[in-house]
């Protein structure tokens, strides 16, 4: 389980004292399935950025999650897939060795990252070659997907509500958790992410 530390992640709480609107989405879905590909393709995004676990799969699996077959499928007519990437604190690091199975398995590339999640942003630039603002992030993290997407200027886009915490990270069970409560305490306070050139800022119940 290659996510148990994430130095990244723990340098991105201290940033969050700082800027705790970091933390909050452009976008809230529940799941893949309630995404508006269409709209985020007319809007003026061009990538999208995929979690993997808990947002495309299960845990540490490397297969799409069944219920969501069809969804993939509808945003790999719409994006293509050279221009969907995953990025994965479990694949593409240096210790991880399903990479190419999961490359596989979901038919998009997943980025080779030296730095975990949120801190690889720059990767993610210097890969895609896109402007921040063409890029949207999806992902069930608040601290580390959503967090990557607003300290790089791109589209946040929370998945709420996760596939299973069977075979799970524990320390991931535990920090989604607090990130789900401290969200709650920032929405009633109407915290709003930073500006995006899309306009996509409201919650998408």
């Amino acid at each position: 389980m290659v996510q148990w530390f994430n130095a990244a992640g723990v340098q991105s709480v201290f940033t969050l004292l700082r800027r705790p609107n970091l933390l909050m989405p452009h976008l809230s879905v529940p799941d893949i399935r309630s995404i508006p590909y269409e709209t985020l393709r007319t809007s003026g995004i061009k990538y999208l950025v995929f979690d993997k676990d808990n947002c495309l799969t299960a845990p540490y699996a490397t297969e799409i999650h069944l219920e969501f077959q069809h969804a993939w499928s509808q945003c790999l007519s719409i994006f293509t897939r050279n221009n969907i990437l995953v990025v994965s604190n479990s694949a593409g690091t240096p210790d991880s060795t399903s990479t190419h199975e999961v490359e596989v398995a979901l038919g998009v590339p997943v980025l080779r990252h030296r730095v975990k999640k949120p801190g690889c942003g720059q990767e993610i630039l210097d890969t895609l070659g896109a402007k921040p603002s063409e890029i949207a992030v999806v992902g069930d993290r608040l601290s580390t997907d959503i967090v990557l997407a607003n300290t790089n200027g791109m589209l946040a886009i929370w998945t709420r509500d996760i596939i299973t915490e069977k075979g799970d990270n524990p320390v991931a069970v535990v920090l989604r958790t607090l990130e789900h409560r401290l969200y709650e305490v920032l929405r009633r306070r109407h915290i709003q992410p930073p500006a995006h050139p899309s306009g996509l800022s409201s919650h998408v119940k």
